[in-house]
C-alpha cells in the first residue's frame, strides 16, 4: 500500500482562496506534489464538504487520452457544456501551460459568476515571474516546495536523527521519498534531472552548449551557500575549463535555472545602512537530492546541507529571505580602527515579523558560540535573533537574550521561531 503524504500546509492555502473571483495557480519545480495536491487532496476536500462530484470539472492536458483538448476551440465549449446549472463549478485543470491561449480561456472561465478555478503548470512554461503580467491581476499564486522536513518526516519510518540523514542525502521529492531503495533514489534523481528538469530547460530556452549550462549548475551545486556572483563564476570557469563563456551568459543560465525553480538567490543586505548591496550574492538548491545528484554525492558537508534546508524551511513558511552584512570597526592588532565584515546567515522578514537567524552545525565550544552570536550584539536593534543547531538538546535564552535551539524543534515545530 504507497503512503499518503498530507500537505496540509498548501491543502489550506487553497480552502482559503475558495471563491476569492481569482485564479488559483500552483506553482513550483516539478514533481513535488502540485498534480496530487489539486486532485487528490483538494478533490477529496470538496467531496467531504458536499459538493457533488458533477460539479468538480477536471482536466489533465498532460494525458494522451485528453490532446484534443489542448485546442481552445474544443476546450472552452466542452468546459461550458459541464455547466448545467447556477451552482457553483470548481474547474481543476493541471498541467494547464500545455493548453494554447490558456491565459484568455482561464479569464473567461473565472469571469463565470459560478466558477472557481484552480490550475496547476509545470515550471517549464509556466512561471512564477509570469503570472502577475499574464493574468492582468487575475491569477493568485500559491508556490509550492518539495517536501519539508516534518512532511518527510510523517512517512518516515525511523527516529528523526535517521530521518534527518536520509532527507539531506535524497530531498523530497515525493516520488523518490517513497522509493525503497537507496539505489532507486539516486536512479531516480538522475533521471528526473536529464528527462525533466534539463530537458525542460534546454526545449523551453533553446539552449544550445547544454554542456556549459550543466557545468555551471555543477558548480553552483559545490557551492551552496557561498558569496558568488557571474563575473566570479567566469573566472572559474577561464581558470578551470579554459572556457570562453561570458558573464552574461551565465547570468543567463541562472535565471533559467531560477525559472524552473531548482535555485533560489538570496540577496545581500546591509543590516546598518538599510540597503540591498547587490552582488555578490548566494544560491540554494530547492531540494538536497537533486542538488547532491548533481555533484554525484560528494561534498556532503552537513555544514552547508543544514544551511541550505533553514532557507527552504523559512521560504516554505512565507518568510522573505536574505543574507545579512554588518560592517563593523574594531581595533587591530595595533590598536588602529580595522572595519571588518560580519555576516548573519539569514534575516527573514513577513509582514510586520523579522528575525535574525544563525547556521551552526555544533557549538562544541564557547569560543564557537561567541564567533557564531558575535553579529547579533553588533545589532541595535529588538527584533528577535536566534542560533540553529545540532547539538543543543532544548531550547533556551542565553544571557544576551538570544535564542538556541536545535534543528530538529526548529523543522518539526511550524511555530518554533516563537518559541
Amino acid at each position: 500500500m504507497v503512503k499518503e503524504i498530507k500537505r496540509d500546509y498548501y491543502l489550506e492555502q487553497l480552502i482559503k482562496r475558495e471563491g476569492n473571483g481569482l485564479i488559483k495557480i500552483v506553482t513550483g519545480i516539478r514533481r513535488c506534489g502540485k498534480s496530487y495536491l489539486l486532485r487528490t487532496l483538494f478533490k477529496n476536500h470538496l467531496l467531504e464538504n458536499g459538493v457533488d462530484e458533477k460539479h468538480i470539472i477536471e482536466m489533465a492536458f498532460d494525458l494522451f487520452d485528453n490532446i484534443e483538448y489542448r485546442d481552445p476551440k474544443i476546450f472552452y465549449p466542452w468546459a461550458k457544456e459541464q455547466l448545467q446549472d447556477n451552482e457553483k463549478y470548481y474547474f481543476l485543470l493541471d498541467e494547464v501551460q500545455l493548453l494554447d491561449e490558456f491565459v484568455s480561456v482561464l479569464n473567461g472561465l473565472v469571469d463565470k459568476k459560478n466558477c472557481d478555478v484552480f490550475v496547476t503548470g509545470s515550471n517549464a512554461k509556466f512561471l512564477s515571474r509570469d503570472i502577475a503580467t499574464e493574468f492582468g491581476g487575475r491569477g493568485d499564486e500559491v508556490h509550492m516546495y518539495p517536501l519539508s522536513f516534518s512532511e518527510f518526516m510523517s512517512c518516515y519510518d525511523g527516529n528523526k536523527y535517521d530521518g534527518w540523514n536520509e532527507y539531506i542525502t535524497y530531498g523530497g521529492i515525493p516520488l523518490v521519498v517513497l522509493a525503497e531503495t537507496d539505489e532507486q533514489k539516486m536512479n531516480l534523481l538522475d533521471n528526473l534531472f536529464q528527462e525533466t528538469y534539463i530537458s525542460d530547460i534546454v526545449k523551453r530556452n533553446k539552449i544550445r552548449n547544454v554542456g556549459e549550462m550543466e557545468s555551471l549548475l555543477d558548480v553552483l551545486a559545490s557551492a551552496i551557500g557561498a558569496l558568488t556572483n557571474p563575473n566570479k563564476l567566469q573566472k572559474t570557469f577561464k581558470s578551470v575549463n579554459n572556457s570562453k563563456i561570458t558573464a552574461t551568459t551565465i547570468t543567463k543560465y541562472i535565471e533559467y535555472l531560477e525559472d524552473s525553480f531548482l535555485i533560489e538567490e538570496a540577496n545581500r543586505y546591509d543590516i546598518k545602512g538599510k540597503s540591498y548591496i547587490g552582488t555578490p550574492l548566494k544560491y540554494y538548491f530547492m531540494d538536497m537530492g537533486l542538488r547532491n545528484s548533481r555533484i554525484h554525492y560528494r561534498q556532503l558537508e552537513v555544514t552547508h546541507s543544514m544551511e541550505n534546508v533553514i532557507y527552504n524551511e523559512l521560504r516554505m513558511r512565507g518568510f522573505h529571505v536574505d543574507v545579512g552584512n554588518l560592517t563593523v570597526v574594531e581595533k587591530g592588532k595595533d590598536t588602529k580602527p580595522v572595519k571588518k565584515q560580519l555576516e548573519v546567515d539569514f534575516i527573514c522578514n513577513k509582514g510586520s515579523k523579522k528575525y535574525y537567524i544563525q547556521s551552526a552545525y555544533m557549538l562544541e565550544t564557547e569560543a564557537k558560540m561567541a564567533q557564531e552570536i558575535r553579529p547579533f550584539l553588533k545589532i541595535n536593534d529588538s527584533f528577535k535573533k536566534i542560533v540553529i543547531t545540532s547539538d543543543i538538546p532544548k531550547p533556551f535564552y542565553n544571557d544576551q537574550g538570544i535564542l538556541i535551539m536545535n534543528v530538529y524543534d526548529f523543522l518539526l515545530n511550524a511555530d518554533s521561531l516563537e518559541l
